[in-house]
């Protein structure tokens, strides 16, 4: 693990949360984690509703405008109908990381079956990276946990700051 602190941002993506009707859990423990697990500092924060083009603006705003080297995303991963947050990362994003979704979902499985319903992507824009967790708090500290071990490394290569990533 890196002791080089990060900043990073968090956006909880919620109609509900957003309207008042129930509290975000998921992002303030995102955050907690986040901090406490990986040295980051969440220098960003904000509950946005399921609206594709307004999570595609924030994101982009995110990643090209704020001083975050992570996004994590929280919520409307799943299959309802106003489920549009791996859309908008699509979107916006450069370049793909298809392995920390395929890795997120996999290690989902050894809890429940339903972790294949996940269709949470990751990408880049810019040195920024950008990662759909769920929007259960208990999802999101189970997918955290499998992210703690590549996400330092993950972090500088973005930056362009790894010199050599083979074994000793």
């Amino acid at each position: 693990m890196s002791t080089e602190q990060f900043n990073f941002a968090v956006l909880t993506i919620s109609d509900r949360c957003s309207n008042g009707e129930r509290q975000d859990e998921s992002g303030p423990l995102v955050k907690k984690l986040v901090e406490q697990n990986l040295n980051g500092h969440c220098n960003f924060y904000e509950i946005v509703p399921d609206d594709r083009e307004g999570i595609e603006n924030d994101l982009k705003l995110l990643c090209d405008n704020v001083d975050c080297a992570l996004v994590l995303t929280t919520g409307g991963t799943g299959l309802a109908p106003r489920d549009h947050t791996p859309e908008a990362t699509m979107a916006i994003m450069e370049r793909e990381i298809p392995g920390i979704a395929e890795n997120i979902r996999h290690a989902g499985l050894k809890h429940t079956p339903l972790a294949i319903l996940s269709r949470g992507v990751c990408g880049l824009r810019n040195q920024t990276i950008i990662i759909n967790l769920s929007g259960s708090p208990k999802a999101v500290s189970e997918q955290l946990e499998t992210l703690y071990p590549i996400l330092p490394h993950a972090i500088e290569s973005a930056a362009g700051r790894t010199k050599d990533c083979a074994r000793d």
